[in-house]
């Protein structure tokens, strides 16, 4: 059952009890919350922006405290991981620099997706706004991080010479389904973490293991030649190969391709369908 609350011509309120919409009507919800969210995108742009700006006030680099970080982690290890997998530091410290600054686009998206509502409390309460505009929010917002980050592999690739040439075009629609997907991604772990609230430490445990098990600090081709086939079941490895290889000046495999289709296709059906079957709900369990 839901709730519909209808104003009279006398001024008076009247609150009627209607039954759950059907399927298609909980679609045609989902559909319109989606073009309202791409009307508010201007919107979307300011609140990103603003909570940039306030989790840096005061400080005297802003968000750029995280590409040093950055900058310093990417020095540190590649020197230590180098000498380890006894590779050379100039194929080495590009192909790190790259899969780190990626890296931690998305494990920073995939820890705020987990609040994505949650931590919208106040605002889902006071004030009437599509709910993938709360996504959408996120994913702006790790843009612009990630665009600062960008300096640390451009400074890397302009030291040691490195130009991926025209095979770089690639990773654009390459890193367009991956913000597709991170949008998708961040509907579908709010609402469950709105709804499930021990899902966030599950989430954190997971991509912490998909760290060490994804080439993301140790290349592909040191599993060997016979265990390589299994790497694009990984949906991490393919989804990060698919911009990480134009970049570097590869081509990725058409299993990679074929594994980000399939994996990326996967995540947008459950994503709608969940949506649109709790996005009623969502205001109550903030």
């Amino acid at each position: 059952m839901s709730l519909a609350l209808h104003s009279e011509a006398r001024g008076t309120d009247m609150l009627e009890l209607s039954p759950d919409p059907t399927l298609a009507a909980r679609q045609r919800l989902a559909a319109a919350d989606l073009r309202g969210a791409a009307r508010l995108w201007r919107l979307c742009w300011t609140l990103a922006w603003l909570d940039i700006k306030l989790r840096y006030r005061g400080s005297l680099l802003g968000p750029f405290w995280l590409t040093l970080s950055t900058a310093i982690m990417v020095a540190a290890m590649g020197g230590i991981y180098a000498a380890l997998f006894h590779m050379n530091l100039h194929e080495y410290l590009p192909f790190l620099a790259l899969s780190l600054v990626l890296w931690n686009f998305f494990g920073g998206l995939v820890a705020e997706a987990c609040q994505a509502f949650t931590v919208a409390e106040s605002m889902i309460r006071s004030v009437r706004m599509p709910f993938t505009l709360y996504a959408a929010r996120i994913v702006v917002r790790n843009v612009l991080i990630l665009a600062h980050n960008v300096v640390v592999i451009v400074a890397v690739f302009a030291i040691y010479g490195v130009w991926p040439g025209m095979t770089g075009l690639l990773a654009v629609p390459a890193f367009a389904l991956w913000l597709v997907n991170c949008f998708a991604l961040s509907i579908l772990l709010g609402a469950l973490c709105a709804r499930f609230r021990d899902i966030p430490p599950i989430v954190g445990n997971v991509v912490q293991m998909a760290f060490f098990v994804t080439p993301v600090i140790w290349r592909a081709d040191l599993v060997g030649p016979a265990r390589q086939w299994l790497l694009p079941f990984n949906p991490f490895f393919s989804a990060l190969e698919s911009v990480r290889a134009p970049l570097m000046g590869t081509l990725p495999s058409l299993a990679v391709y074929a594994s980000v289709v399939l994996y990326s296709l996967l995540l947008l059906g459950m994503t709608w369908l969940l949506f649109a079957r709790v996005r009623g709900r969502i205001a109550f369990w903030v």
